[in-house]
């Protein structure tokens, strides 16, 4: 059986269906998903890309694949923001930022730190779409200190 293939990811108005993806899940290069409505199809991308929420996965045959950010267990971070960023990004760690809180994925070794430098926490349920990386769009990749 051959599956539909997606070739390339880009924005489209009238997606055909769609897939809820956690956050590594959507660092696609090779992969079969099954979507919401219960299509298989294979991602086939000649590299690997961190796709966006809201991102279309193009098949070949015309058709949009919509992707969504799924829901995952996180943590919101509220006290001293700047203070506390500092620490997670110190820790390479994804961290979504607002004007009135922090968010990453629950990690109670994280959570463990943050609470002793005073941050108060609370564990919710959400889609994940972290800030991205300083020197292009979506993840860094191959990022080091040398």
């Amino acid at each position: 059986m051959t599956l539909p293939r997606a070739t390339t990811v880009a924005h489209a108005h009238h997606p055909a269906d769609s897939v809820a993806l956690n956050y590594d899940e959507r660092l696609l290069r090779r992969k079969r998903l099954t979507t919401i409505g219960g299509e298989d199809v294979l991602v086939d991308l000649p590299e690997t890309v961190s796709v966006d929420d809201g991102a279309c996965l193009m098949l070949e045959d015309g058709r949009a694949i919509s992707v969504h950010a799924a829901d995952e267990p996180l943590l919101e971070i509220r006290g001293d923001l700047a203070r506390l960023a500092w620490h997670i990004g110190n820790r390479h760690t994804p961290c979504q930022i607002f004007n009135d809180r922090l968010v990453i994925r629950q990690d109670h070794v994280l959570r463990a730190m943050l609470v002793q430098l005073g941050a108060e926490i609370v564990e919710t349920l959400g889609p994940f779409t972290p800030e991205g990386g300083a020197y292009g769009h979506g993840r860094t990749f191959g990022h080091s200190h040398d």
